[in-house]
């Protein structure tokens, strides 16, 4: 009886997703080698995880990591506008400066 139940469990164990590893492989890559690249990759293929994830009945696993790719990707994306915000901030300020020094 009990090893009719094993089987039973076994085939409810979903695959994890594809589409969720590289999620969250892209949102880790965004922070360290490629910002830019990870940040877009991680939301896009977090999202078309979500959905595997979130069918009926479901195709795979792995919300948590489609998750956590699509976090790391929109905090990218805004660490990235904060740090455009500040560079031009900053040439503002160093342009006014030289005008101010030089008239």
């Amino acid at each position: 009886m009990n090893q009719q139940n094993d089987i039973q469990n076994i085939n409810n164990i979903l695959p994890s997703s594809t589409l969720a590893i590289v999620s969250l492989v892209a949102g880790i890559l965004g922070f360290t080698a490629l910002p830019v690249i990870g940040s877009i990759v991680a939301i896009f293929t977090g999202y078309e995880a979500r959905k595997e994830t979130h069918s009926v009945p479901p195709k795979a696993s792995g919300d948590g990591m489609a998750t956590a790719g699509i976090v790391m990707g929109w905090i990218q994306i805004g660490l990235a506008i904060i740090s455009i915000c500040c560079f031009i901030a900053y040439m503002i300020l160093m342009v006014g400066l030289i005008s101010r020094n030089s008239g």
